[in-house]
């Protein structure tokens, strides 16, 4: 036994420079365990002394009482928890604190926006519209169409820095303003594109210049299915009007607070990530160069939204919604 051997050469005389050469370990060892000896004889020497090793974990019921700290209860000065705030409230680490909320998926520090609509023709449009996306009539075409409004023609006051390894692109805060324009859009759920026009307001008189637009962009032989929110310039006088004269336009909207049942909403972020928000035009007239050829690059390669949801998964997640808000009165 290698501790022994320290022992009793340390008895002989030899010093521990000598012992540590003979028996091939470092000179603090031979030091400890002399020590060990000497303080408590034989025992001191049999078995390793106690170490710390890692603390002991939190019970289950401290766990518990965290997790319904988190989801029950806010901090006195701040309107959700912090994993600091958290840790010095329950009187634990805040990795203990982290690694509680990672394995609840328990995130305060997130929040989602929603609104429910008061609609009360909600399920007969929310059936109406998808129907139309999952079941489209034969020999017709769907079109969602809306209208994204004041786009501003932003001129930034420094030019872009170009993107580095490490630093990403970055542009000035500040900006001139130099105009709008409204987008009039209309997304074919057939393939993907995409008919767009850009107009300087968006008034009854504007929505009727874009509906012929479709309507001499789209061969006569089809009938059209647009799917359209309830604004009031697309419920006008005038607009009725134009659609008797023109038999094969109808219009289904959508539940009143649900633009996200129109898809193509869904297009508008795709041009206000990709083309608009970080552009810098010195003109209006620019901003819609760049809006139409965007529209042309995209109908190249266009790619059609698939909907999949259908209405009884929607209901159900809006009755669970619904639910849960009730719990909180």
């Amino acid at each position: 036994m290698e501790r022994a051997k320290i022992v009793l050469m340390a008895a002989d005389g030899a010093r521990n420079q000598a012992i540590a050469a003979a028996l091939h370990i470092s000179r603090p060892t031979v030091q400890l365990w002399r020590d060990r000896f000497a303080a408590q004889g034989v025992a001191g020497i049999e078995k390793d002394a106690p170490r710390p090793g890692r603390k002991r974990k939190l019970s289950a019921k401290k766990v518990a009482k965290i997790i319904k700290a988190t989801l029950e209860t806010i901090p006195g000065n701040a309107t959700h928890w912090s994993v600091r705030s958290m840790a010095k409230a329950q009187g634990v680490s805040r990795m203990a604190v982290q690694r509680i909320w990672s394995k609840n998926n328990l995130k305060p520090h997130l929040v989602q926006t929603f609104k429910l609509s008061k609609d009360k023709r909600f399920v007969e449009k929310l059936v109406d519209v998808v129907g139309l996306y999952m079941d489209p009539p034969q020999k017709a075409l769907v079109l969602c169409v809306d209208e994204k409004s004041q786009i501003q023609a932003l001129d930034r006051m420094q030019p872009l820095l170009p993107l580095r390894p490490g630093v990403p692109s970055r542009q000035s805060h500040d900006y001139r303003r130099h105009g709008t324009t409204t987008l009039f859009a209309a997304l074919s759920m057939l393939d993907g594109t995409v008919i767009g026009s850009c107009m300087e307001r968006h008034r009854h008189q504007e929505f009727i210049k874009f509906l012929d637009l479709i309507d001499e962009k789209i061969d006569a032989a089809m009938d059209l299915h647009l799917i359209i929110d309830n604004y009031s310039t697309h419920k006008h006088e005038r607009v009725s009007r134009w659609l008797k004269r023109h038999p094969r336009f109808h219009l289904h909207f959508i539940p009143t607070s649900s633009s996200w049942v129109n898809l193509v909403e869904r297009w508008f972020k795709e041009i206000t990530d990709k083309r608009i928000r970080r552009g810098s035009f010195s003109n209006v007239d620019e901003l819609k160069r760049a809006i139409m050829s965007y529209i042309e690059v995209h109908n190249e390669d266009s790619t059609p939204f698939i909907w999949s949801a259908p209405v009884g998964r929607i209901l159900t997640k809006i009755a669970k919604c619904k639910e849960a808000l009730g719990t909180l009165h």
